[in-house]
């Protein structure tokens, strides 16, 4: 058995050894399938949360998926997020005809036939995601979806070199690689984090001989992790979020709403045109959005008249109410949910398939929400100053 791609630590008489694998490679399944027949370890930890294990074992989990649920949860961003990730996998996989995450469905299987135990060693990814978006500021959110999107409608092909270097990461690394460069404290909740999770997880494994499944960009931060003590609950906690938001999202209405009001009293022509160009910019820039996710004409219609209200409130989004509206007229049916895995692999299967492009009326209608308010606001405040 070769030793390579293998590190053996010894630690408070348990033996762990690491197979650092790369997600994409054919190689790198066979190996852990070697490691685990000829070690026989008493548990196989594979770098997979509940979610993604779920994922490879249940193939028709997308059937259960309530969108209303994921709408009123206001986790459609988040799963927007899941799915261009599997669509960046599937463009790896066609061009070099590899499966991505081979590796750790090989250490499932083989963990099964020799009866080892089985531990899901890595941080739950809605987690991982929640502690990224909380530390990159509004600035750094509309970066990362600019390039989440711009991802879906990248189709060029990847070259050898970048193929090596997503070989020595995992899939959420190599996705946010070009992102951390910009926002470096990415790099905590991204990799940091994880490793010290993934130490922690394989120390507390069950037994004396352990493997560990590990994509081999996470071997050398836990090689040094694994002799510190984690506290898995500290480094699992949603992050706590700050007041300063909240208080700024109720502010802008209250303003917003004085200077309308006040400018009815000293001028009634004006207000009202400060009240219609509130309207009119919320209102189209969010119908705007809905109508570039190719929107149902009454999630269009929705997306215009709630933007100006919900834009008042910060409980509110317009593209909650535009998503329900899709969703009710434009319900996705189980070949929508069937075909997900595969469709979210082009442009065309994004905007096509029922499922994300209810995700996608959301997203796009919340962000020209967003401008609408920014744009409208500022229009209103000159109005102001002109009539003053």
């Amino acid at each position: 058995m070769t030793e390579e791609n293998i590190t053996r630590i010894y630690l408070d008489g348990k033996e762990l050894i690491l197979i650092g694998t790369a997600h994409v490679s054919k190689k790198s399944a066979e190996q852990v399938k070697e490691v685990i027949e000829v070690e026989r370890p008493d548990t196989v930890c594979v770098e997979l949360d509940e979610q993604r294990y779920q994922s490879i074992v249940d193939g028709n989990k997308w059937k259960d998926m309530d969108i209303f649920k994921v709408i009123k949860e206001k986790k459609a961003t988040l799963l927007l997020m899941n799915l261009v990730i599997s669509s960046f996998q599937k463009r790896v996989a066609k061009q070099f005809g590899i499966k991505p995450g081979q590796e750790m469905i090989q250490g499932i299987e083989s963990a099964n036939e020799v009866g080892a135990n089985l531990v899901l060693a890595d941080r739950n990814i809605q987690i991982t995601f929640a502690r990224i978006w909380h530390g990159i500021g509004l600035w750094g959110k509309a970066k990362l979806l600019l390039q989440i999107f711009a991802s879906i409608f990248n189709n060029e092909t990847i070259s050898e070199e970048e193929l090596e270097k997503i070989k020595s990461q995992d899939m959420l690394n190599s996705m946010l690689d070009d992102f951390t460069v910009a926002f470096p404290k990415l790099k905590v909740p991204l990799i940091d984090e994880r490793d010290q999770y993934l130490a922690q997880k394989i120390k507390e494994a069950p037994g004396n001989k352990i493997v560990a499944v590990l994509g081999a960009a996470h071997v050398p931060g836990i090689k040094k992790e694994i002799e510190r003590d984690h506290d898995l609950e500290a480094i699992s906690k949603l992050p706590a979020k700050s007041k300063v938001p909240k208080i700024v999202a109720w502010a802008i209405p209250f303003l917003i709403l004085g200077i309308i009001a006040y400018t009815f009293y000293a001028n009634p022509t004006a207000g009202f045109q400060q009240t219609i160009s509130w309207i009119l910019w919320n209102g189209s820039f969010s119908a705007l959005g809905a109508a570039i996710a190719f929107g149902h004409p009454l999630a269009i219609l929705t997306a215009f008249l709630v933007a100006p209200l919900s834009s008042l409130s910060p409980l509110m989004a317009a593209g909650w109410f535009a998503g329900f509206v899709q969703a009710y007229f434009r319900r996705p049916n189980v070949a929508d949910f069937e075909t997900l895995s595969e469709d979210v692999y082009s442009v065309k299967g994004f905007w096509g398939n029922k499922v994300t492009r209810i995700l996608l009326i959301v997203v796009l209608t919340n962000i020209g929400s967003t401008l609408g308010t920014i744009i409208g606001g500022a229009d209103v405040v000159r109005l102001f100053i002109e009539n003053l």
